[in-house]
């Protein structure tokens, strides 16, 4: 009897998925303590497969070779941050060297992502874990706030009290956390919907059958992250959940043929649901004043914002430095703006001021590849998990985009590691194929 062989680089996978659950625990890795663990552990990792490699243990995957392409736009990114840091371009050298280390591991892990996620069984463990990940934070968030026991990683809160943060410190970095989680995971759902039935009362059936099986769990999970996504109170968190959530949606039901009844279903439910929770939880007029407040209370995240284009105009081809925005923003910021600002509120103004245009082109182009590789493989791949890579990848992506405009989570360790198993997955979704059992052929006579 033909036994299976285990695959030699399991320790490693299963690393590599501790990695993914630790990221957002301490204050979503974004201490230099926990940032330079990420980097550490990444490298370990690392070194550990190339190990495996070097003794034809395992080998390079078809989504690595394919992918080529986005791994070298990542190292051209990162040669560039050396390029600041050798020519002196860098106003803050310290903390651009810090932020080569994390780009260097950022990119390491997307290669990780391609390397390892090689099967079938992989792709359904990796992104249930990151799934389960969601669902700790978005019960652990919940459970704080409602409790009044108000503590993130063993440290108790001092800002956003009231609204569930999880082990994050700002409330939006768990909101974008939490979008990235319930993509995936309708990304999931949609892959295990059926094909359509000719009537109402077949789909109804499939509903109830959905309801009663091991998908309920899954469907679950995601009912209770929606939860607390509303509980962040982030604004733009749930725009940009809602808002990518229908226009990939819309897609998906235009580009496939099977399953679109209970695909709109799906997707009809939650956002039935999201509306019923903030009318039970918070009530839509409170809601409505957060958003009528906006201005009128006088945030300067706007003018931090706006102030910030000198810095890219006097700095538009080769940036003040990645890291560097802390250090640069005080040059140009007027009197009448208080506070510290470590970040700017809006990613492609902060990516623009540290890095350039030179800087940031290959990373636009790399987001930009792989959102068509992820559309191309939810219009071509028959495979309803390959779909489903697509549709989160895809619905990630576009909900990072949207959120970036006001807020900083690709500055997040574990928001932008998060992203790097997002883009993997796209590729994946497009080019990953299972390999075929060889028939073990009986010995001659």
């Amino acid at each position: 009897m033909q036994t299976q062989t285990k695959a030699p680089d399991r320790y490693i996978f299963y690393s590599f998925l501790a990695l993914l659950v630790w990221l957002p625990l301490p204050l979503g890795s974004n201490r230099t303590w926990s940032e330079m663990l990420m980097v550490i552990m990444v490298a370990l990792l690392c070194i550990s497969w190339s190990f495996l490699f070097m003794t034809n243990k395992v080998k390079l995957t078809r989504c690595f070779k394919k992918a080529s392409v986005a791994i070298a736009l990542l190292v051209c990114a990162q040669i560039f941050l050396g390029y600041q840091l050798y020519e002196h371009l860098s106003i803050d050298a310290d903390s651009s060297f810090r932020e080569l280390l994390q780009g260097i591991s950022l990119t390491l892990f997307f290669m990780l992502c391609l390397l390892l996620i090689n099967s079938t069984q992989r792709i359904k463990t990796t992104i249930l874990v990151i799934i389960a990940s969601g669902l700790f934070q978005a019960v652990y968030g919940s459970l704080m706030t409602l409790s009044g026991t108000e503590y993130t990683f063993f440290v108790k809160k001092e800002d956003y009290i009231g609204v569930a943060t999880g082990t994050f410190v700002n409330r939006n970095h768990l909101a974008g956390y939490l979008v990235i989680c319930l993509s995936l995971g309708l990304g999931m759902m949609i892959a295990s919907l059926k094909a359509n039935t000719n009537n109402w009362r077949g789909l109804i059936r499939q509903i109830f059958e959905a309801i009663l099986s091991q998908k309920a769990v899954l469907r679950l999970s995601l009912v209770i992250m929606v939860a607390a996504l509303v509980m962040t109170h982030s604004r733009m968190g749930n725009t940009a959940f809602f808002a990518s959530m229908g226009i990939i949606g819309t897609l998906a039901i235009l580009l496939k043929k099977r399953s679109v009844g209970s695909t709109i279903v799906l997707l009809l439910s939650l956002l039935i649901i999201d509306i019923a929770v903030v009318g039970t939880f918070f009530g839509v007029g409170k809601v409505i004043d957060r958003l009528e407040k906006t201005s009128a209370q006088g945030e300067t995240r706007d003018e931090v914002n706006l102030h910030s284009i000198k810095l890219v105009e006097d700095n538009l081809l080769q940036g003040t430095g990645a890291g560097t925005f802390y250090t640069a923003f005080p040059i140009v910021r007027p009197k009448e703006i208080g506070g510290f600002y470590d970040h700017a509120h809006n990613d492609y103004i902060q990516f623009l001021t540290e890095r350039g245009v030179i800087g940031i082109a290959p990373l636009v182009l790399l987001v930009v590849i792989t959102f068509l590789v992820a559309l191309t493989a939810l219009w071509k791949r028959q495979k309803p998990l390959m779909r489903g890579c697509a549709f989160g990848c895809l619905m990630s992506m576009l909900a990072m985009a949207i959120h970036a405009t006001v807020d900083f989570n690709l500055q997040i360790p574990a928001n932008a590691a998060t992203f790097m198993l997002v883009l993997a997955l796209g590729w994946i979704g497009m080019f990953f194929k299972p390999k075929r059992k060889r028939k073990r052929r009986a010995a001659a006579q």
